[in-house]
């Protein structure tokens, strides 16, 4: 079996930061900030965080906030709850959540730092069934209902929702197979069933979910190969390392699939000359899937990475 490419994959992920006119770095102009926070994380996670400039990130962060409180993927983009979790996780990575606003008056209850982050952008995205909303244009997706609880959860402003609404609306999308969807009577998908059940991890919420049936549909996504689909009948990607492992932990049924089996496909995914990840064996590397292996690999307690949070999908120790 390969070994972990440590080295390989630390100047692989500070090169697409530096390589502004790269291909990559093009395409994902818009989501900088997730891919602000799957690159940081992942350099954590290897105990690498120290190769980045602090300063320098979280000044181009905060050129991020908009007025409503929430961030965008970049400078000049429109604000989104997708990027407001990433930009509030980036500054949780580096200890930094004091450079967020302060609003006292509003929230005299909370013992921690609470943002316009959160108030505004976050609280007023909550409809009356409980479902977020990811941006004011009004799309509804359970992603928004985990990353809202998250990123409140955070900033130790949890309260400041509807929490049995949220947690009603979660449970409204789950499915015959034990799975979830992004709205109700949507196909129960890997990753959004990582969104509900982190969601409800988060809020003291795990008895609602069927562990046995749920952890049976997640563990029938091992392939032959070791790696992990989103759903039957698709290939494997390295990024469900991530979406089904971290279920598993949280519902404790991660001993029903071959870890063993499965560390072996992410290394295989390596590009072990130029660094990175793919999400399969010699295709193209990404930091997405970079970060999504590197933290498969941690949640598979894989030697010298860092613990990661199933819930937070944050290190441990952060």
């Amino acid at each position: 079996m390969a070994e972990l490419a440590v080295d390989k994959h630390v100047k692989y992920i500070l090169a697409v930061e530096k390589n502004k006119d790269s291909f990559e770095s093009v395409v994902m102009d818009h989501l900088r900030m997730n891919g602000a926070y799957w690159g940081l994380t992942a350099l954590d996670l290897l105990g690498k965080l120290d190769s980045v400039n602090v300063d320098e990130v979280i000044s181009w962060i905060l050129k991020c906030q908009h007025e409503s409180g929430g961030f965008s993927g970049n400078i000049g983009h429109d604000p989104h709850i997708l990027y407001t979790l990433s930009a509030v996780q980036v500054l949780a990575l580096f200890n930094k959540l004091d450079v967020l606003d302060i609003d006292k008056s509003i929230v005299s209850s909370c013992t921690s730092c609470f943002a316009q982050v959160s108030k505004l952008d976050i609280t007023g995205l909550q409809n009356e069934d409980g479902s977020f909303s990811g941006d004011m244009w009004g799309e509804v997706d359970t992603r928004f209902s985990y990353i809202a609880i998250c990123c409140l959860s955070i900033l130790c402003c949890l309260d400041k929702i509807n929490v049995e609404k949220a947690v009603s609306y979660i449970l409204s999308c789950k499915n015959l197979d034990g799975g979830f969807g992004c709205t109700p009577g949507g196909e129960s998908h890997a990753g959004q069933i990582f969104c509900c059940v982190g969601a409800l991890a988060l809020t003291g919420s795990l008895h609602y979910v069927d562990k046995d049936l749920l952890g049976w549909w997640l563990c029938e996504r091992q392939v032959k190969s070791g790696g992990l689909n989103g759903r039957p009948e698709k290939l494997p990607d390295v990024c469900y390392s991530w979406w089904v492992l971290s279920s598993l932990i949280m519902i404790d049924r991660v001993h029903w699939i071959d870890k063993e089996k499965l560390v072996k496909f992410i290394l295989d995914c390596q590009d072990v000359e130029n660094g990175g990840i793919s999400d399969r064996p010699d295709d193209a590397v990404d930091v997405y899937h970079t970060y999504f292996g590197v933290a498969g690999l941690s949640l598979l307690n894989y030697p010298g990475l860092k613990a990661i949070d199933p819930a937070y999908a944050l290190p441990v120790d952060v």
